[in-house]
């Protein structure tokens, strides 16, 4: 179950404007860590647009999960499967999507959202004890 889902579009146009403009240094922008970079290159999922930084083909976005039971660093699914099976627990998780360019190194948060939480539902046999 999604829930809250933030998108950051806005966010994202006003720091390129900014960038453009030369109000922000393509060094701020451009400071992905190398493990984004790793996720990004292995894992991500190629977008349907090119870097606003550097034209690069496309940007790829990573999604990443937290909560209880997962390592403290989260965890980063390789598939959709794999991320709506996340999205499914029992314990809630936060899940943030980010934007990579591997070329540049530009990132940004795309989209935040909570899911997990879902309730068990018990049989009616343990139900009627």
């Amino acid at each position: 179950m999604r829930s809250g889902i933030v998108e950051y579009g806005l966010v994202r146009h006003r720091l390129v404007e900014s960038l453009r403009k030369g109000k922000v240094r393509r060094e701020d922008v451009c400071d992905a860590h190398p493990e984004l970079l790793r996720a990004a290159q292995h894992l991500g999922r190629p977008t349907d647009h090119a870097c606003p930084v550097c034209d690069a083909a496309a940007t790829r976005e990573v999604t990443y999960v937290f909560g209880s039971k997962l390592p403290p660093g989260g965890t980063c699914p390789s598939t959709k499967a794999e991320l709506a099976r996340l999205e499914r627990r029992e314990e809630p998780v936060v899940c943030y999507a980010v934007e990579a360019c591997t070329s540049c190194g530009f990132h940004h948060l795309v989209r935040k959202w909570q899911a997990g939480g879902r309730t068990v539902r018990r049989s009616a046999k343990r139900r009627a004890q």
